[in-house]
């Protein structure tokens, strides 16, 4: 009983220990979903990587969910990148973002986003695939030459504003006082699924890195209102969550109680002792009532090729061609006459099968013996 018993202990504490680094595994490889520029999502237009590329880099990165967490965590000394997406509209939180301290990276506003935020440009000419060289003397750009940028805005200086265009004017920077303002008119290189195109990815961090700190603002819901989602299991109680832990728990106990346990291995006497003659008969017979002559063929040059290759010094994984050259070179015959023997089509009749059977002897003699 005693063994039994730290049988079971061991076998339960190993299917513990699978469970749990299965869980660990599934939690640290599962996909975080997330919308568009989102530092968390890992999906093709999330911003995961960018952010965890900056973090390698030495740059201190903060998330910020809404704009009293940018205005907290900005300074003088900051970076704040504000990408544009559903959540980012309301008057009173451009005012707030507008007025926070630190340099601006805006990442592709829309029209009352960029008069807010950054109002010395405009839009320029329609959106089209922008990328190639930068075309400017932007120290970031310059240093990240050649991109892909895909489907971009374009932005214009207003009333001939002292503003730094690239890319044809995807890219714009301009100083408005003591801070640098930045505007992007496309996020598809700052994404995961566009950072391995072209230099993108260093055009990204020349960007978002020009500081030490860089507070990233993308907003992923109304402000004000929690991200997280209420799921079924957020809605039991937790006492029923302990009952169904431990209900599994017994489960896994008495599967393992209830286990069959292998034992020795036992020697039995089998019925009947078929002769070996008496199975190549019988499946002959069995052949030859369904005139299977391709099926007998194919087995009898299976199995004399099997028993030629050791002594051919070749392996299961060699060519039709070489065991044919091989064979030739051994027993002296004819490589269109070996092939044809081993490899060639299914005999018409049974005599013709006969006469096969005789000729894969032969080459197996010749080879045997050579």
């Amino acid at each position: 009983m005693t063994l039994r018993w730290r049988t079971a202990r061991w076998v339960l504490l190993a299917a513990v220990a699978i469970v749990a680094v299965a869980a660990v595994s599934t939690y640290l490889t599962a996909p975080r979903p997330g919308g568009r520029l989102d530092p968390e999502a890992t999906g093709p237009d999330g911003a995961h990587a960018l952010v965890s590329l900056l973090r390698q880099h030495g740059v201190e990165v903060i998330t910020a969910e809404t704009i009293g967490d940018v205005q907290r965590a900005a300074t003088p000394d900051s970076l704040v990148v504000a990408a544009q997406t559903l959540y980012l509209s309301d008057d009173d939180q451009l005012h707030q973002l507008a007025s926070a301290p630190g340099d601006l990276l805006l990442i592709e506003p829309v029209g009352k986003t960029r008069e807010a935020l950054a109002p010395k440009i405009k839009q320029g000419k329609a959106s089209s695939f922008g990328g190639g060289a930068p075309d400017c003397d932007l120290p970031e750009a310059t240093r990240s030459g050649d991109v892909e940028l895909g489907l971009t805005n374009t932005f214009e200086p207003v009333d001939d504003a002292q503003v730094t265009r690239c890319y044809e004017g995807a890219v714009v920077r301009y100083q408005d006082g003591g801070r640098t303002v930045t505007v992007v008119g496309t996020g598809d290189f700052m994404v995961n699924g566009g950072l391995l195109k072209a230099g993108n990815a260093a055009l990204a961090m020349n960007l978002a890195g020009a500081r030490s700190r860089v507070i990233w603002y993308a907003p992923q819901h109304p402000e004000g209102e929690s991200p997280g989602t209420t799921g079924i299991s957020d809605l039991l109680p937790k006492q029923v969550r302990w009952v169904v832990l431990w209900l599994a728990l017994a489960v896994a106990l008495l599967a393992v109680a209830s286990a069959r346990r292998l034992g020795p291995l036992v020697a039995e006497s089998l019925p009947v002792v078929v002769r070996a003659s008496e199975t190549v008969e019988g499946r002959g017979r069995l052949y030859r009532s369904r005139r299977a002559r391709d099926r007998a063929a194919d087995a009898l040059r299976s199995a004399t090729v099997m028993r030629l290759l050791p002594r051919l010094g070749l392996t299961t994984g060699a060519a039709p061609q070489a065991i044919v050259a091989a064979v030739a070179a051994r027993g002296g015959g004819d490589p269109g006459s070996v092939g044809h023997t081993l490899f060639g089509p299914p005999p018409g009749t049974d005599s013709d099968l006969v006469v096969l059977a005789h000729q894969l002897d032969d080459i197996e003699r010749q080879v045997a013996q050579s």
